[in-house]
């Protein structure tokens, strides 16, 4: 029989503990861990959380493999030898420590406190150890952290509508009569979506519309596959609004009450059919048809929006044109209907003492923040980048991999080999960023220290207890932070706390109750109350009225400014006209989609991803490799205005012709020549408040 592991005395021999998975995925899934000897087994999905209901992907399943790994990092390395040798010798925390901090002192008195910047992400989603680099930022004013790379564009386009980040609770996929899946691949990416989308379809006969550019796992397992064209996403819903109004499948009673101008909404859509959409999404106009009537006769239509078709140009119109369907129709007023994307409003934390947000109200609150997308062009020296402040000279890193993830890879590499950077990276393998760092740290994994999780595609708050005890001389980003901020004079009460009590002051001041109280329960189901999840007390604008007409300038989205065309951005739902078309130089689109076996660069050192993920590959229409010579399994050299790679040719019919798809994030050696898949992609900021248009470029192909 399993023993309960106490989280305060984690060293036990067998057992079994409960966790929550730490990884840039929405489901967040709560998670059942065996525990033998003092090491991690088999982790399952929890059945007691109703959002997870026992399901996880195979990649955390097979966590083991990642956390007992005997390539991960037990102690603290010196480079040696030039900059991504990958030449390091050992060293002690102190000596690692004391040099960190004497060369940010060093940086600070040449240059002032902007030349620091600690940059991080999603490498871990918990609260303490994500967000807690924030502190010793804010404490000692250096240049903050601007975070944009993945959910800005999606995140504005979702609040130009309702005004706020939440909807109507993602169980209720399982009580839909249409589930429409749009812009993301949730077999690969966060299967939760499935188990509630499956389950309406065995229990209630639902159909699931699956929304895509390519014809990906999820599209395998729809009902009705709807095929697109790379950021024509607004076209194809501003046509099935159309047909909405044009056929009366409109619900203009609850317009009349909930939206600011359906009027002039309809007005706009009167020359954006079937036959228009078409012409820009590739997509037939008697399916475009035939989709907007289905939703037509289907109060229960839940869309589910992913941030895949976020990722473009014109992403944040995308997503503001795709929720719009879900107000003309009326869906939000029933239950299994609407439009959902992520609940993060709904949980309302105060990150005072982990963050040391309080701070801000000082001189830190003047410190200039730095866009994380455009890393590349900040560390090459670009003035207008670095927001007209001092030059980066010292970073400290972590949860994130950079040099293989950011866009432009090759002024991003161009800027890490520059000989006056210096850079500690607190890693858990050696990354490729790792092998560019002046001094490597070991770190933790999720169940080698306590944290505090919140859902993205759910609604629960989840306690990830320490387990186990790291292997070798690991430390948690905790740890490290306390330890700079005692040699660096950084003051903050946060600073002399536990990771145990930083989480049960976020939970007492955030009305969530205490640490104890969520040990014992081991997750909190936070969802709002239906009317309130589905805006039938009004959204979140003065007037309670969803925004058809977005009013773009009021989005309510804390950024630095505006970036990007924000200026030319369309008053109605619209195919806005500025991704990255094809041309005769360079005459196809390329989307840069996530692999099933890979999670951005994580997992990409465990051997049964590596197997099931092969090779660095590239899905191309039989047809168009006919009329360039290829055959499956050439070597292509794929190349943008920015750079290029080397990939295998994959013959795949599941494409519109012209569009190309590489999945995963290979490291950069894992192809031929040794440059990755973000040598194509871009940096310039999304309108209106930045981020990467990754799945949006125009590439040409050869054979290599």
């Amino acid at each position: 029989m399993n023993q309960h592991i106490d989280p305060k005395h984690p060293a036990v021999a067998a057992g079994t503990g409960y966790s929550a998975c730490p990884h840039d995925c929405p489901s967040t899934c709560a998670l059942e861990i065996d525990i033998s000897g003092g090491r991690i087994g088999r982790v399952r999905g929890s059945r007691a959380n109703s959002y997870t209901a026992g399901v996880i992907c195979a990649k955390v399943a097979r966590y083991a493999e990642r956390a007992n790994h005997p390539d991960r990092l037990t102690q603290p390395l010196r480079r040696t030898g030039p900059k991504g040798s990958g030449s390091f010798v050992p060293i002690s925390w102190d000596e690692a420590l004391d040099e960190i901090a004497g060369r940010f002192r060093d940086a600070e008195r040449r240059y002032g406190p902007e030349t620091v910047w600690p940059y991080f992400y999603a490498g871990t989603m918990g609260l303490v150890m994500r967000d807690g680099i924030n502190r010793l930022t804010h404490a000692k004013g250096y240049s903050r952290f601007f975070s944009s790379i993945c959910v800005n564009p999606a995140w504005s386009g979702f609040l130009a509508g309702p005004g706020r980040l939440a909807g109507p609770d993602p169980r209720e996929m399982a009580k839909s009569d249409l589930v429409v899946i749009w812009g993301t691949n949730p077999v690969s990416t966060q299967v939760n979506v499935m188990t509630h989308a499956v389950r309406a379809r065995k229990e209630r006969g639902a159909k699931i519309v699956v929304v895509d550019v390519y014809r990906s796992p999820t599209m395998e397992q729809a009902d009705v596959p709807v095929l697109i064209r790379p950021g024509t996403d607004g076209a194809l819903a501003c046509a099935i609004m159309h047909v909405l109004f044009r056929d009366g499948f409109a619900d203009r009673a609850y317009l009349a009450e909930f939206a600011d101008d359906s009027a002039g909404l309809e007005s706009h859509l009167q020359d954006r059919g079937p036959q228009w959409a078409q012409a820009i999404t590739g997509m037939p106009a008697d399916e475009i048809e035939k989709l907007a009537q289905l939703i037509g006769r289907t109060p229960k239509t839940f869309i589910r929006a992913g941030y895949g078709f976020t990722r473009s140009r014109n992403g944040a119109v995308n997503m503001h044109a795709v929720t719009c369907i879900a107000t003309v129709a009326g869906s939000w007023r029933h239950e299994g209907g609407g439009a959902f994307h992520t609940n993060g409003a709904i949980f309302g934390w105060n990150k005072r003492m982990i963050e040391g947000l309080d701070l801000l109200t000082g001189p830190a609150g003047a410190a200039r923040q730095l866009d994380q997308s455009r890393i590349g062009e900040i560390l090459d020296g670009d003035e207008e980048a670095l927001a007209g402040g001092p030059p980066v000279t010292a970073m400290l890193i972590q949860n994130t991999n950079p040099v293989s993830i950011a866009p432009d890879q090759e002024r991003v590499r161009r800027g890490f080999a520059r000989e006056d950077l210096f850079v500690a990276v607190h890693e858990q393998f050696m990354t490729e960023t790792a092998q560019m760092a002046d001094i490597v740290l070991p770190a933790t994994m999720f169940t080698e220290h306590d944290d505090l999780y919140q859902g993205g595609g759910n609604q629960y708050v989840l306690l990830g207890p320490k387990l186990v005890d790291p292997p070798g001389e690991c430390r948690s980003n905790h740890e490290v932070i306390t330890a700079l901020a005692d040699r660096l004079g950084a003051e903050h009460p946060g600073f002399a706390m536990s990771p145990r009590e930083l989480v049960d002051w976020t939970l007492r001041n955030s009305g969530r109750g205490t640490l104890d109280e969520l040990e014992e329960r081991r997750f909190i189901d936070v969802q709002p109350d239906f009317e309130t999840a589905h805006y039938l007390k009004g959204f979140a604008w003065p007037d309670g009225r969803f925004r058809l007409r977005p009013q773009w300038n009021k989005v309510p989205f804390k950024a630095p400014a505006k970036f990007g065309p924000h200026q030319a951005m369309p008053e109605w739902p619209d195919h806005w006209d500025v991704i990255e078309e094809a041309n005769e130089e360079y005459p196809f689109r390329l989307v840069t989609a996530p692999a099933r076996s890979f999670l951005n660069s994580s997992f990409t050192e465990t051997p049964g991803s590596q197997a099931r993920e092969k090779r660095p590959e590239l899905m191309i229409h039989p047809e168009d490799a006919v009329g360039l010579g290829l055959a499956e399994g050439d070597l292509v050299e794929l190349a943008s205005a920015r750079g290029a790679t080397l990939l295998h040719a994959r013959l795949f019919d599941g494409l519109r012709r012209g569009v190309v798809v590489a999945e995963s994030i290979w490291p950069n050696r894992a192809h031929e020549g040794g440059k990755g898949i973000n040598s194509l992609t871009g940096s310039d900021p999304v309108a209106p408040f930045g981020g990467a248009a990754l799945h949006d470029n125009r590439v040409r192909i050869a054979r290599a």
